[in-house]
């Protein structure tokens, strides 16, 4: 029973972290710099960005983007998700992670080094009426749908299965339009309210489509090439990010909720991680030590 628990724990790490040591190499550099960071302890990012919750916060991510037809077709286009899941799960994570714990400038810089990878992302799309349009990544259009369907499944995902947000889902929202900015989303939420407001803008006016290549996506997303031992309680987060959609986008998306307690599932997964994973996160513990060096080394 030691050796599968040993197993299936570096099996997460590896799978979230690339590492089995769960501390992948750029968490090194969140120790250093300057500064705070943009938040910092306290904060409602450190604590989203921090719980377990993020994991199906990941999925329900992943599947509202397929909606927008321009960024469906930057992602079939472009993207390696099929060829290498893991390396661009690896590098979103990295993204976000950054952005939470590190010091402004590696923030800025991570934030830079997405914005490079979108400068090529270019091609045609039909929109959801079959007109035939331009899009590159950079759009303030597709840049708005990402970070919208991001921020709201994050704060779904922890509202449903994390602690209380300091400062609210307010507050997680207005903090949050910052990492936005930094990777050009112009005029992001800065409330609950203005968030689902931007949502729906996107749905009323007839801008989100379902098709064959949303299909092929959400057939990958609901069966990713995981280890077999994991995929069971991927399923169960899965059918839970299912669960927490509202169910509009899920009958755009062509999914079912499960009549299966899925939310309870869901839950009772993220716990066992916890408790495989622990409670602390090497990203974290390194903020923290560079917010105690600074410390130190300026005290009060």
């Amino acid at each position: 029973m030691g050796r599968f628990v040993d197993s299936w724990r570096s099996h997460l790490l590896v799978t979230f972290s690339g590492n089995s040591e769960g501390r992948p190499s750029w968490v090194d550099k969140i120790e250093l710099g300057d500064d705070v960071g943009f938040f910092g302890p306290g904060s409602a990012s450190w604590a989203v960005h921090g719980g377990m919750a993020t994991m199906v916060a990941g999925i329900r991510a992943l599947l509202m983007q397929t909606l927008h037809p321009g960024a469906m077709a930057g992602v079939h286009d472009w993207s390696r998700y099929r060829e290498d899941p893991l390396g661009r799960l690896s590098g979103t994570i990295q993204w976000l992670v950054t952005v939470t714990f590190a010091d402004t400038t590696l923030a800025e810089h991570e934030s830079s080094r997405v914005g490079r990878f979108h400068d090529r992302v270019t091609g045609t799309y039909r929109d959801a009426q079959g007109v035939e349009r331009p899009y590159a990544a950079g759009d303030p259009e597709l840049l708005a749908w990402v970070h919208i369907v991001f921020t709201d499944a994050f704060l779904a995902s922890h509202t449903i299965w994390g602690d209380p947000i300091p400062g609210g889902a307010d507050g997680y929202v207005r903090e949050w339009a910052k990492a936005g900015e930094l990777v050009g989303v112009h005029n992001p939420p800065r409330s609950a309210a203005e968030l689902q407001a931007q949502l729906d803008a996107f749905k009323d006016a007839g801008i989100l489509k379902s098709d064959e290549r949303v299909a092929e996506a959400v057939r990958f997303i609901r069966n990713p090439p995981l280890r077999p031992a994991m995929m069971p309680f991927y399923r169960v987060m899965f059918a839970g990010a299912v669960a927490s959609i509202p169910r509009e986008y899920r009958e755009l998306l062509g999914l079912r909720r499960s009549l299966l307690p899925a939310v309870w599932a869901t839950g009772a997964v993220l716990g066992l991680v916890r408790l495989l994973l622990g409670r602390s996160s090497t990203s974290e513990d390194a903020a923290r030590a560079r917010i105690a060096r600074l410390a130190e080394a300026n005290p009060a």
